[in-house]
C-alpha cells in the first residue's frame, strides 16, 4: 500500500504539471475567410485532432480556441476543397479560399438524414449554393435554379407573381394529373431544414389568373435566406424517404450561423420587369382587309349590324397594340433585407428580415407583397457533446391581382377597337357596342398566406462513436382567398351593371397544422481500412387540414362585398377537416474499405392513413455502391486523372401523394332541400385494396476529375419504373359512378442520360474563369396498361409511347380547288370524326440543360447562365380563332390560300357563317398543325458586381450589382412563349435589377 502511494503521488504531480502546461498553451485564434474578395459564410473551422469547431457567418469571421503549441487548422466549405493550414503562434489568421481550385471530392452533400462527401456518395444528388441564387430578382428560388441541374426540369407556370411551378425530377412517374384526378401525382417532396413541407396550396378561385390553381410552398422562403438546395434523384438518395421519395426530394438548407462578433448586414434591390415575349398581330389595314374578304367568301355583301369593326360604327383608322395596352405595363419591385448575427464561442444567433413589394404588368394597383423573418439559435456544450439548433421561419404574403389573366384577351381584341376610357376617365362602352376589357380590373382575386415553420434539432454524443438526435418540426399555415365580382365589371347600360344586386363574392379559408418527430441514433466506427456508419431512426408526422368556402350574391352596396352576411343569397359549401397520420422506421448502413470501396444500404418501413386498411404499410429500400478507382495503385501513373469513381444504385421508393380519404365512401352535401331536410350525395366508392404507387429506380454513373480537379465530369444513366398506378378505374354507368379510384397494373418508365461538366479553365492572379455545363436526355414510355383500349384513357395514352402525348388529326394540306383543309380519314368511313385522331404527337422536352459561367477580374465579377430546351409543344394554331372572324389575328394568317397563292398555309377567310368552315377550323386546331417545334435558348441570368476594397471605414465590405433575368431568347416557336404549363397565361417576365449589399 505504501509503495503504491509513493508511485501515485509523483504521477499526480506530473499530470498536474502537464495539465497546467496544456492550459497555458490554450489560446484564441480569430480571422476572416473570403472567396472572390467577399466574406464567405458556412466555412467550418476546426483544429486537427480536436472536436473544437467554429462556423463563419455572413461576415466571414471565425473565433476558435486551440490547444496545440503549433496547431493545424482545417477549413471546410461545401464549394471548396479542404484547406489544412499550420498557423504556428499566430492569433489572427485570414484565409482566401479563391486561391485554390474547388475540389469536387471535398464537397459535402446534404442527403436529408445525413451528410456525405461528394467523393463518397453512392447516390445522385445535385446541389446549387447561395452563390448561384443570391440577389436574383425572383420571388421563388425555383426560378433561380432553372437550367442549373441535370435531370431537373422546372417550368414557371406564369409570369404572375405568387403562383406555382411544374417541377419534374427525372420525368413524370404517375399517370395522375390535375386534369384526370384533381391532384398532380408527380410533385416532389419539399424538406426545409429537416421539416417536411406540404405540397402546393390548392386554391379554389384563382384558376383564371394562376394556372392550375397552385401556390408553391417555397414562395414563403426568401431566396437570400437559403444556403443551398440539394435535389435527391436516384434510389440510393431517395429510398430513405420511403413512400414520399418517388418523385425526388428537394432539400432546402437555410443560412448557417458562424462564430463572430455582432454583425449587421443590409441589402437592397430595385427591379423593373416587362413581358419578355409576345406575338406580332395584324395592323388595322390588314385586319380590315381580312374581314372584308371573309364576308365576300361567305357571300355576304351587307355587313351585319354587330360587325362594328367594319360596318362604320368604330373608327377604322384607329390602331391599338392591345398586348402593350393590357399586359405591356412596367412592373416594379423593391426588395430589402436586414440581418443581425453574433454570439460567443458556444452560442450563436442569426435574425433576418426581408420585405418585397412587386407590382404587375396589368396596370392599376395590383401587387404582391411578402414579409419574411428568420431566426436561428445554436448552442454547444463546453465538452461539445450536446448541441441544439432552433430555426424559425415566418412569412406573410398578400397577393392582390386582377381576377383574370389579360394575355389571351390582348390577343383576341381587334386592332380598331375603341379607346378604353372616355375623356372624363370613365370606362368607354362605345354606345353599347364594345365590351371594355379593363372593366375586369374591378374584379379582383386576392389571397393572404401566412406560414410558420419551426425546427428544433437536439444532438447528444453518448459515446465517442455514438450520437443520439431528435429532429422536430412544427408547421402552421393559414390561407384565405377572395374573389370579388362587383356589378361594375358589366356595362352600366344593361341591368347586370346597374345594381350591386348583381355583384357576387366567393371566399375560402384553409388552416394547416403539421407536427413532425424524428428520433435517430447514429454510430460511426473506423478500424484499420474499415469504416462503418449506422443510422437508425423513426418518423412520425401528423397533419390536420381545415377547409371551408362560401359564396354570396346580391348586395345592397359593393362596400359590403367582403361581408357575406350582407348577401341576399348565401351558399355555404362543405366545411371539412381532414387528418393525415404517417409513421415510419428507417435505417442506413454505410461501409467503406480503404477509402475506395463503398457500400450503402438504406431501408424504410412506412405506414400511411391514406391507404386502405389491408394495405396501410409498405417497405422500401435501396442499395448503392461506389468504387473510387483513382485510388488504385495501378492508376498512380495517370497524373492527369485526379479523381475517378464508378457508382451504381438500385431500389424502390413510393408515393402517398394522393389526398386523404380517397379509399373511403364519401359524401357531399346536396344543394337541394326536400321537406326542409338537406340531403347527402355519394361522391366516392369504398376500395379497401387501395394501395401504394411504387417506383423502382436504377442508375449507373461515372465521375471523373482531371488536372487536379480543374476539369470534372459526371455521366449518368438512369431508369425509373413506376407501377401499381392509382387512377380512376372505369365502372358501368349502372353503378352510379363513372369510375372508382383503384390500382391498375400499368407501368410507366422514365429513363435517360445526364451529363455534367465543370471546369476552371483560367485561374491566374488577375483573372479567374469557372464554367459548368449540364444536359439531360430524358425518355418516357408507357410500358403496359391492361385494358387500355376499352377504357376512357384510350384517348390519352398509348402503350409504348410517352405519357404526355396527344392524338391529332393528320392535316394533308389544302384542297387545290377550294382551299379547304383536308384531313386523313384513317377509318375510311367517308367522314372526319374523333376516331380519325390517330397521329401521335410527343410533347415535352427531348433534351434540356444549361451553361453557366463566372469570370472575376480584380474587384469585378461577371456571371451568366444560358438555359436551353429542345421540345415540341402546342402552338398558337391550337387556340387560334377562325381567321376572318371578329378577332385579332397574328400576321401569319396573311399567308392565306387563294388561286394566286396555292401554297398558302391557311384556308380562305370566313366569318363563321358557314358551318363547314367552322367545323374544318375546329379540326385544324386539333390537327398536326397545332404542334410544332418549341425549342428555345434563353439568357436566363446575367450579373455584374463590383466589390470595392474598403479600409478605415465602419463598412467592412460591400457589393454593388446589376442583375438581368430572362434578357434574351432565341426560338422559332409560333406563340407567345415556348415555356408554359397552360396556354393563355402571362409568360415569364424580363427583369433588370440594381442593388447593393453592405456588411458592418
Amino acid at each position: 500500500m505504501k509503495r503504491h502511494q509513493q508511485l501515485t503521488i509523483p504521477t499526480i504531480l506530473l499530470l498536474s504539471v502537464l495539465g497546467s502546461r496544456l492550459h497555458a498553451q490554450t489560446r484564441t485564434v480569430t480571422g476572416t475567410v473570403t472567396a472572390d474578395g467577399k466574406p464567405l459564410s458556412g466555412v467550418t473551422v476546426s483544429e486537427e485532432g480536436s472536436e473544437e469547431a467554429a462556423v463563419t457567418g455572413a461576415s466571414g469571421t471565425y473565433q476558435i480556441s486551440v490547444q496545440s503549441e503549433r496547431p493545424v487548422l482545417l477549413f471546410r466549405h461545401p464549394n471548396f476543397g479542404e484547406r489544412r493550414e499550420e498557423i504556428g503562434s499566430q492569433t489572427v489568421f485570414d484565409l482566401s479560399l479563391d486561391e485554390k481550385v474547388s475540389e469536387i471530392k471535398e464537397v459535402v452533400l446534404n442527403a436529408g438524414y445525413y451528410e456525405v462527401k461528394a467523393k463518397e456518395s453512392t447516390g445522385s444528388i445535385s446541389k446549387v449554393t447561395a452563390k448561384d441564387i443570391e440577389n436574383q430578382p425572383v420571388t421563388n428560388v425555383l426560378s433561380a435554379i432553372q437550367g442549373r441541374m441535370a435531370g431537373v426540369n422546372i417550368t414557371q407556370n406564369s409570369g404572375v407573381p405568387g403562383g406555382g411551378y411544374d417541377v419534374q425530377i427525372r420525368g413524370r412517374n404517375s399517370l395522375r394529373t390535375q386534369t384526370n384526378s384533381n391532384m398532380d401525382g408527380n410533385m416532389p417532396l419539399y424538406v426545409v431544414d429537416g421539416v417536411v413541407m406540404g405540397g402546393e396550396t390548392p386554391s379554389q378561385y384563382s384558376v383564371s389568373i394562376l394556372p392550375l390553381r397552385g401556390i408553391n410552398p417555397l414562395n414563403a422562403i426568401h431566396p437570400d435566406d437559403i444556403e443551398s438546395i440539394e435535389i435527391l434523384k436516384d434510389a440510393d438518395a431517395t429510398a430513405i424517404y420511403g413512400s414520399r421519395g418517388a418523385n425526388g426530394v428537394v432539400l432546402v438548407t437555410t443560412k448557417r450561423i458562424g462564430h463572430s462578433p455582432l454583425r449587421l448586414s443590409l441589402g437592397t434591390m430595385f427591379s423593373v420587369s416587362q413581358v419578355a415575349s409576345g406575338m406580332k398581330m395584324l395592323g388595322t389595314g390588314d385586319y380590315l382587309a381580312m374581314r372584308r374578304q371573309a364576308y365576300a367568301n361567305d357571300g355576304i355583301s351587307v355587313f351585319p349590324a354587330t360587325a362594328y369593326d367594319i360596318n362604320g360604327k368604330w373608327d377604322q383608322t384607329r390602331y391599338t397594340d392591345w398586348q402593350k395596352e393590357l399586359t405591356g405595363h412596367t412592373a416594379t419591385a423593391s426588395d430589402h433585407q436586414l440581418s443581425l448575427s453574433g454570439g460567443r464561442q458556444n452560442t450563436q444567433f442569426l435574425v433576418s428580415f426581408n420585405h418585397r413589394d412587386q407590382t404587375t404588368v396589368f396596370g392599376k394597383d395590383f401587387r404582391y407583397k411578402t414579409n419574411s423573418a428568420m431566426s436561428k439559435f445554436t448552442h454547444r456544450s463546453d465538452d461539445s457533446r450536446f448541441t441544439l439548433a432552433f430555426t424559425n421561419l415566418f412569412s406573410g404574403s398578400s397577393n392582390n391581382l386582377v381576377s383574370e389573366d389579360m394575355t389571351a384577351r390582348a390577343l383576341s381584341l381587334v386592332p380598331d377597337a375603341p379607346a378604353l376610357y372616355l375623356p372624363d376617365g370613365s370606362l368607354n362602352w362605345e354606345n353599347n357596342t364594345f365590351t371594355n376589357p379593363v372593366a375586369i380590373h374591378n374584379s379582383t382575386y386576392s389571397n393572404d398566406d401566412i406560414q410558420m415553420v419551426n425546427s428544433l434539432n437536439l444532438s447528444y454524443r453518448v459515446l465517442k462513436d455514438m450520437q443520439v438526435r431528435l429532429n422536430t418540426g412544427l408547421t402552421y399555415r393559414t390561407f384565405e382567398e377572395w374573389s370579388l365580382r362587383p356589378n361594375t365589371i358589366f356595362n352600366p347600360s344593361f341591368v347586370t351593371g346597374q345594381s350591386s344586386l348583381y355583384s357576387s363574392v366567393s371566399t375560402s379559408t384553409g388552416r394547416y397544422l403539421s407536427l413532425l418527430l424524428e428520433p435517430q441514433v447514429q454510430w460511426d466506427r473506423s478500424f484499420g481500412n474499415h469504416a462503418v456508419e449506422l443510422l437508425l431512426g423513426a418518423s412520425y408526422q401528423g397533419n390536420t387540414n381545415q377547409q371551408g368556402s362560401m359564396r354570396g350574391s346580391g348586395f345592397e352596396s359593393n362596400a359590403l362585398l367582403q361581408n357575406i352576411a350582407a348577401a341576399q343569397t348565401k351558399t355555404v359549401n362543405d366545411q371539412m377537416t381532414t387528418e393525415y397520420r404517417y409513421a415510419a422506421a428507417f435505417s442506413r448502413i454505410n461501409y467503406r474499405y480503404a477509402g475506395r470501396y463503398i457500400l450503402n444500404l438504406t431501408g424504410r418501413r412506412d405506414g400511411s392513413s391514406r391507404f386502405g386498411p389491408s394495405n396501410r404499410f409498405a417497405a422500401f429500400g435501396a442499395v448503392g455502391a461506389a468504387w473510387i478507382f483513382s485510388k488504385e495503385k495501378w492508376l498512380e501513373g495517370l497524373t492527369f486523372l485526379s479523381f475517378g469513381k464508378l457508382r451504381a444504385s438500385y431500389g424502390s421508393a413510393g408515393s402517398d401523394n394522393i389526398g386523404d380519404y380517397q379509399y373511403l365512401d364519401t359524401y357531399t352535401v346536396s344543394n337541394l332541400i326536400y321537406n326542409g331536410i338537406t340531403g347527402m350525395l355519394p361522391s366516392r366508392l369504398f376500395n379497401p385494396d387501395y394501395s401504394w404507387e411504387k417506383t423502382v429506380k436504377s442508375e449507373v454513373a461515372l465521375e471523373l476529375g482531371f488536372l487536379k480537379d480543374r476539369l470534372n465530369l459526371t455521366a449518368s444513366w438512369y431508369r425509373n419504373r413506376s407501377s401499381n398506378q392509382l387512377v380512376g378505374y372505369q365502372l358501368p354507368a349502372i353503378t352510379g359512378f363513372s369510375s372508382v379510384q383503384a390500382n391498375l397494373d400499368a407501368t410507366v418508365e422514365n429513363s435517360g442520360i445526364e451529363l455534367e461538366i465543370s471546369a476552371a479553365p483560367v485561374q491566374t492572379g488577375t483573372l479567374k474563369w469557372n464554367t459548368a455545363f449540364n444536359i439531360s436526355l430524358p425518355r418516357s414510355r408507357l410500358v403496359s396498361f391492361p385494358g387500355l383500349e376499352g377504357s376512357t384513357y384510350a384517348s390519352s395514352f398509348v402503350v409504348g409511347e410517352p405519357t404526355n402525348i396527344i392524338k391529332l388529326y393528320q392535316l394533308e394540306g389544302l384542297d387545290p380547288q377550294t382551299g379547304i383543309y383536308r384531313f386523313t380519314d384513317f377509318n375510311g368511313d367517308g367522314r372526319i370524326s374523333a376516331d380519325d385522331r390517330q397521329v401521335i404527337a410527343r410533347l415535352g422536352a427531348e433534351y434540356f440543360g444549361g451553361w453557366q459561367n463566372s469570370l472575376q477580374r480584380g474587384n469585378w465579377n461577371l456571371s451568366f447562365l444560358l438555359q436551353f430546351v429542345k421540345q415540341q409543344a402546342l402552338n398558337y394554331n391550337a387556340s387560334m380563332p377562325l381567321p376572318g372572324g371578329m378577332f385579332g389575328q397574328p400576321v401569319e394568317v396573311l399567308d392565306v390560300w387563294s388561286p394566286a397563292n396555292p401554297s398558302g398555309t391557311y384556308m380562305p377567310y370566313s366569318t363563321g357563317a358557314s358551318s363547314v368552315h367552322s367545323t374544318v377550323h375546329s379540326n385544324f386546331r386539333s390537327s398536326t398543325a397545332s404542334v410544332s417545334d418549341a425549342s428555345f435558348v434563353r439568357l436566363k441570368n446575367v450579373q455584374i458586381s463590383y466589390s470595392p476594397r474598403l479600409s478605415n471605414t465602419f463598412i467592412r465590405n460591400m457589393s454593388i450589382y446589376v442583375q438581368g433575368q430572362n434578357l434574351w431568347k432565341y426560338t422559332k416557336y409560333f406563340g407567345v412563349d415556348p415555356e408554359f404549363a397552360v396556354t393563355g397565361y402571362l409568360p415569364p417576365l424580363r427583369s433588370i435589377a440594381m442593388g447593393a449589399t453592405f456588411n458592418f
